[in-house]
């Protein structure tokens, strides 16, 4: 093949279309970015220890309900702690979950996903077969056992929503993979000689970023749920850690007397999960071409 024929090949390669950015995404990440900077600088904004218990102020409502205080802004939960400082705290537990989620499972799927996509046969069936085995396999049962073995932690949590988030990113990548290998670039680059990890990783991971990208934006929402669950029926992370999931389980004893416990971190975990999924509608409409005509 020419060199003028191989650049014609090439120059045939899917380009990722752009469009302006649209509110949903500006929102979106205006919520994300918030979320993110208050995790950074919790220990700036909270003016308590999260953890300090003073059972002389049990159940203080928000400072702007009769009998609250300024100095707990959004009131205290059943052992004195101070709402406001729990939840800047929690952040944290979210952020860290769920990015660090995104990043094992994100990594272990694609890999897979390239793989069983562009090398297909028995490596194909085989991975696929291990994907309907992990979707088979009850996801709370797995909590439960690596909670058993390992304990409650941080690293446990993230252990066991990482290795049961892959399969999503195998069945798209895998998907996207097999459409790619036919397509005229990468006939081009096969009779340039090019290696196979050559065009797995120069010429087909590049034109399936996008869509990983996106997928991994819901799957950080995904996550930061799941954390919350998991802590929400004390599988999560220790008491001893401030979690979203754990304060609205303290709470729902208590939303007829002290709504303020169960509600509050419930909202933060409505509204960044909200954000998240907001900015993953409003990137995959920029990234993806068929959407520049809706």
């Amino acid at each position: 093949m020419t060199a003028i024929g191989i650049d014609a090949a090439v120059a045939t390669a899917p380009q990722v279309r752009r469009r302006p950015l649209n509110p949903s995404m500006v929102a979106g990440s205006i919520i994300i970015v918030l979320v993110g900077f208050v995790a950074i600088i919790a220990p700036l904004l909270a003016h308590a220890d999260p953890n300090l218990q003073d059972l002389t102020k049990t159940s203080v409502g928000p400072a702007w309900l009769t009998g609250g205080s300024m100095d707990h802004l959004l009131g205290t939960d059943h052992l004195g702690r101070d709402m406001f400082a729990r939840i800047l705290f929690g952040s944290r537990i979210a952020a860290i979950v769920g990015l660090s989620v995104v990043l094992i499972g994100g990594t272990i799927g694609v890999m897979l996903g390239l793989l069983a996509g562009y090398a297909g046969g028995w490596i194909d069936d085989l991975i696929g077969r291990i994907v309907d085995v992990q979707l088979a396999f009850p996801f709370i049962l797995l909590a439960v056992a690596l909670v058993a073995v390992l304990g409650s932690s941080v690293t446990t949590v993230i252990a066991v929503l990482g290795i049961t988030s892959w399969v999503q990113y195998v069945r798209v990548v895998r998907a996207e993979t097999k459409a790619l290998r036919q397509r005229d670039f990468i006939m081009a680059a096969h009779a340039t000689g090019a290696t196979h990890a050559r065009i797995v990783f120069v010429h087909i991971l590049p034109n399936i970023a996008s869509v990983v990208i996106v997928l991994a934006t819901f799957e950080v929402a995904r996550a930061i749920i799941l954390e919350s669950a998991l802590s929400f029926l004390g599988l999560g992370v220790p008491q001893a850690i401030p979690s979203w999931g754990a304060m609205l389980a303290d709470g729902r004893q208590f939303l007829d007397t002290a709504w303020w416990i169960g509600t509050f971190p419930g909202l933060a975990i409505m509204l960044t999960v909200l954000g998240v999924n907001v900015f993953g509608d409003g990137l995959r409409d920029y990234v993806d071409p068929r959407s520049r005509g809706r």
